[in-house]
């Protein structure tokens, strides 16, 4: 028999509890796999992840010394990790990513899939390879991802799995028609998922950050004179909006947008 699914406490406290309430997610005793964990969005979640008790698996295609560094800050917090190179796109490497994970750290519980590509391209020189190669590596990934930790979720009553889309899902953005589709499509995965696990305990949202101040948007970094607040976001602030999502066991088929009022104009 699967052990029972521990499942993610919030704490309040504080003198002014009653005025002012202060929520702590608490994931101790859960295992988190980040895809695309070695830098950027997804090292951030994957340390806000440890920072709220979670054992870490932080997958990464090419930069091993990078996510050799997310692990040793995750280690440093108390928490285990592993690094473990997978290429999201492929199925195979999935599921041998996923046994050695349940292997080293247990299930996994906790699933972000975060890795993507942003290749900008215009209409006059999109390529059919681009625009197949930016599906498979944003969309068909997460896809492959969540068929694969789905049986040990189901098996326990409980999951959470969250998808890093974008603002392009809605709008043009900056980098074409692939990067917009393949954005626009992990939403309608997210809700297809939502509606059909909801029921096992199991939640699926989207995470819509727009204009983070990462190496992905470092050729439109013009583009944040147009936000509202005045700056471009932080990965910090999207692993914020991740833990969020982890600590609500009644939010499901939502995507939250990050993109500092960029929806009001």
């Amino acid at each position: 028999m699967p052990a029972p699914a521990r499942s993610i406490a919030s704490t309040s406290g504080g003198r002014n509890a009653g005025r002012k309430m202060t929520n702590r997610i608490d994931l101790s005793g859960h295992v988190a796999l980040i895809t695309g964990a070695s830098r950027g969005i997804g090292r951030a979640i994957a340390l806000a992840l440890a920072e709220a008790g979670a054992d870490i698996a932080v997958n990464f295609s090419t930069r091993a010394a990078e996510a050799e560094d997310v692990a040793t800050l995750v280690r440093a917090l108390g928490r285990r990790a592993l690094v473990i190179a997978a290429d999201v796109s492929d199925s195979a490497a999935i599921a041998a990513m996923v046994g050695a994970v349940t292997t080293a750290l247990g299930p996994i519980d906790l699933l972000v899939n975060n890795a993507g590509i942003g290749p900008a391209h215009g209409l006059d020189d999109l390529t059919e390879a681009v625009f197949d190669r930016t599906i498979a590596v944003n969309l068909k990934s997460a896809f492959l991802c969540i068929q694969a930790v789905l049986p040990a979720m189901r098996a326990r009553r409980f999951g959470r799995i969250v998808n890093i889309s974008s603002g392009a899902a809605r709008g043009a953005g900056g980098i074409g028609v692939h990067y917009n589709a393949s954005k626009a499509g992990l939403e309608g995965l997210t809700r297809g998922y939502a509606a059909r696990l909801a029921a096992e305990g199991i939640t699926v949202n989207a995470v819509a950050p727009s204009l983070i101040d990462t190496e992905m948007v470092a050729p439109i970094r013009a583009a944040a004179s147009r936000i509202p607040v005045g700056r471009m976001g932080t990965a910090e602030e999207v692993a914020q909006a991740v833990l969020l999502v982890m600590g609500n066991a009644y939010m499901t088929g939502q995507t939250i947008q990050l993109n500092g009022g960029l929806n009001f104009i």
